[in-house]
């Protein structure tokens, strides 16, 4: 209780005093997952004052599952900090091509945005390489003729904090990649856009659509796909609901909103926050990437109300409202996906953002899965995606469920013998 009065002052003396009374410098160094990974990602020069700036590209090694390749380059781009208002900063990303030529004007763009992969610059998947179920994704646009330019994220690569499900941040950094995409391969990069995430993806993919029209108005963006959504919407028709006693209370995620710039300006920093076991973990998310992180967490049975003092609640209480979104009408046609599995983030989470998105004015596909997890429904829902984006593309008129929406149960038991579906 302490604690959540103390950032309530801070809020209320900030608030008081102004908008300059937050930082405009970025926090640096490996209290917030700062690591040296090799010079590209290192830029000392001074930077250009627009975003969407291509700073360096390089050739980046054959990525495990991704065979469709024709060419993959590593990035490096300007983007505007959002989180702290610090001006433009680095971002690295990837970008592949597919084999063949470009048709004239250039090949469509998919633009990916990444699901939680951790908050460590060694965590960035333009030096780790995608994960084999987001490689088997981008692999498939490229069968079908689509340049994939995915960003790591403002803070993965780059310096200072990755500001973890800040979709205001993340949606610039999704669009900036485009933008420098398309100045650096005018020839091979059409001005014909699609963007797509998954879980943490979901929200910047829905962000960089929110926004796109204001920030960035010369991409024509086509359609926008979230797949295991993330975002919240405290307006919306539908509340999300709250866990349940038995439900899973993983302290992981908590702790990359810790250090990712969920905790509001003036409050005691993210050690303050945590109990020697949490302390413990703390330290190891400021270097190590998800999979590390869960092994640890089931090893030690480190739940939420193990590591944070005055356990989950209290912390979650304190943090900045990331995932909130606005309820209002979205500039592209809208393609949602949910696996009924899900025990990541529950359908009826979901149900209640598609609920929102259609409350805006919007035309929503929304496509549920038996028996399909959070991680399965990535790839699972490609076919029902390429049709969608298909459909978009030859201007035929769109389904929509919003008629027709149907609330979820409790998440199903996972199905067998599907690739990535655990």
């Amino acid at each position: 209780m302490k604690n959540i009065l103390w950032v309530l002052a801070a809020w209320l003396t900030a608030w008081a005093s102004g908008a300059n009374a937050w930082s405009h410098a970025l926090p640096v160094g490996a209290a917030v997952g700062d690591q040296s990974l090799s010079p590209f990602y290192i830029w000392d020069s001074a930077l250009p004052s627009q975003p969407g700036v291509m700073l360096r590209e390089e050739p980046q090694p054959p990525s495990p599952g991704i065979t469709d390749a024709g060419q993959t380059q590593r990035i490096l781009y300007t983007s505007q900090d959002k989180r702290w208002n610090a001006g433009i900063v680095p971002v690295s990303g990837a970008v592949w091509f597919p084999k063949g030529e470009p048709p004239a004007g250039g090949w469509p763009v998919l633009a990916w945005a990444h699901g939680t992969l951790g908050v460590a610059d060694a965590c960035a998947p333009s030096w780790t390489n995608p994960t084999p179920r987001d490689a088997n994704y981008i692999n498939q646009w490229l069968k079908q003729g689509f340049v994939v330019v995915a960003t790591d994220y403002q803070g993965l690569g780059g310096p200072g904090p990755h500001p973890y499900m800040n979709w205001e941040a993340e949606g610039r950094s999704v669009l900036d990649s485009v933008r420098a995409a398309r100045q650096t391969w005018p020839q091979q990069v059409a001005n014909n856009l699609v963007i797509s995430g998954q879980s943490q993806g979901s929200g910047a993919s829905l962000g960089a659509s929110l926004i796109a029209p204001d920030y960035a108005p010369e991409l024509k963006l086509r359609a926008t796909i979230a797949t295991g959504i993330v975002a919240t919407f405290p307006d919306g028709p539908i509340k999300p609901g709250h866990a349940r006693p038995g439900q899973r209370d993983p302290a992981r995620f908590t702790l990359l909103r810790l250090i990712g710039g969920s905790l509001p300006d003036g409050a005691p920093e993210a050690d303050k926050w945590v109990t020697e076991p949490g302390a413990k973990m703390l330290a190891l998310a400021r270097t190590a990437c998800m999979p590390e992180l869960g092994k640890y967490e089931r090893r030690e049975n480190i739940t939420g109300a193990k590591a944070f003092i005055g356990g989950s609640r209290q912390v979650d209480a304190a943090l900045l409202p990331v995932t909130d979104m606005p309820v209002k009408l979205f500039p592209a046609p809208l393609f949602t996906a949910t696996g009924l599995a899900d025990h990541t983030l529950a359908p009826h989470h979901q149900y209640a953002a598609v609920a929102a998105l259609c409350a805006g004015g919007n035309a929503v596909e929304w496509k549920t899965y038996p028996g399909i997890t959070h991680n399965g429904t990535v790839n699972v829902a490609f076919g029902d995606e390429l049709a969608f984006v298909r459909e978009v593309m030859a201007h035929s008129p769109q389904q929509n469920s919003c008629g027709s929406l149907l609330a979820p149960g409790e998440p199903q038991q996972p199905l067998k013998g599907i690739p990535f579906n655990r």
